[in-house]
């Protein structure tokens, strides 16, 4: 999840530089465009980019979960509650990434959600041998 967060990271501070001129119109068309929205001046890069800056937030805070999950004591019922959530929400990203944007990022995600599968089930193991 680091690297797709790097990978997000670059791709959203250099969207609007575009070597393609058909592209390149689009991407002038959503910078210029003004609009009023819900008291200010907006457009839809503004939204773009904010979108963009909130997923690596998120996109760091799943990192921090699974590296601070990875640490934990297994035996706890929050830490499979957590990590079943987890596994849920990557899998979500992996599938939506995958149809809507590109299969890099989806097979990240899912990578990540596979591995995180992988801990619940042996967290379930374990707290059944003990």
């Amino acid at each position: 999840m680091l690297l797709h967060t790097i990978g997000h990271t670059i791709g959203s501070l250099t969207w609007k530089d575009s070597p393609d001129p058909a592209v390149a119109k689009v991407v002038q068309g959503m910078i210029n465009q003004h609009f009023e929205f819900m008291g200010r001046s907006a457009t839809i890069a503004m939204f773009y980019s904010g979108y963009g800056f909130i997923l690596i937030c998120v996109l760091l805070f799943v990192v921090a979960l699974l590296w601070v999950l990875s640490n934990h004591a297994s035996n706890q019922p929050l830490t499979k509650q957590v990590a079943l959530l987890l596994f849920l929400f990557l899998l979500a990203l992996a599938i939506i990434e995958y149809i809507c944007f590109f299969v890099l990022p989806g097979a990240l995600s899912l990578l990540a959600a596979i591995s995180t599968g992988i801990a619940l089930i042996k967290i379930n193991k374990l707290n059944y041998a003990l």
